[in-house]
């Protein structure tokens, strides 16, 4: 009788973890598709490397669906976090230039604020942060100015690409819709 005992419960106890961990997978997987739901513009990496430098740019790439990009969408004179979902972020591994000013081996949020004639780049050192909803400008690392350059063609996907190296520099473009800004970068 013990024995029976003793199996009956083990077995509820088995039942009852069982129950248990499909209810947390249950919650998990709702969980992942909220996740999901939020960034409904892909994940994209560039990257870029010199020498024993290594540039990455992580940000979400949201679409123009016919849509009014810069002045609408993308309102003039307001930060924002360069892409879709998270803050786009840049991470050197080494010293580099941008822009002429020196931008010390680490990582970065990358927003920016779009004017018709040029943009204002900023790191950030406030990482994590979801779109530019809570961007404080007490973390900037750095700030310039670049001039925009209107495109004949329309970019459909926000792009962000490296130009090949040649010698110790690249440049760092930011295209969509008929607007491309460029940023020189030069590898110490």
């Amino acid at each position: 009788m013990t024995r029976l005992k003793n199996n009956l419960v083990g077995l509820l106890a088995t039942l009852l973890l069982t129950l248990i961990a499909a209810g947390c997978g249950g919650e998990r997987e709702t969980e992942t598709e909220e996740v999901f739901e939020q960034r409904r513009s892909p994940i994209v990496i560039s990257t870029v490397s010199h020498q024993d430098t290594y540039v990455k740019v992580v940000y979400g790439q949201p679409y123009k669906r016919g849509r009014e990009i810069f002045g609408e969408l993308e309102p003039f004179g307001e930060v924002w976090r360069t892409g879709a979902n998270e803050a786009t972020e840049i991470t050197t591994t080494r010293d580099i230039l941008l822009n002429g000013e020196r931008v010390e081996a680490g990582t970065y949020a990358l927003y920016t604020i779009p004017d018709p004639e040029e943009w204002t780049i900023i790191l950030n050192t406030n990482l994590g942060q979801w779109g530019a909803f809570n961007y404080d400008p007490q973390y900037d690392y750095l700030r310039f100015t670049r001039p925009v350059q209107q495109t004949d063609e329309v970019v459909e996907a926000l792009t962000i690409t490296f130009d090949q190296v040649e010698g110790d520099e690249t440049v760092l473009s930011i295209s969509w819709d008929t607007t491309r800004v460029e940023i020189p970068v030069e590898f110490l």
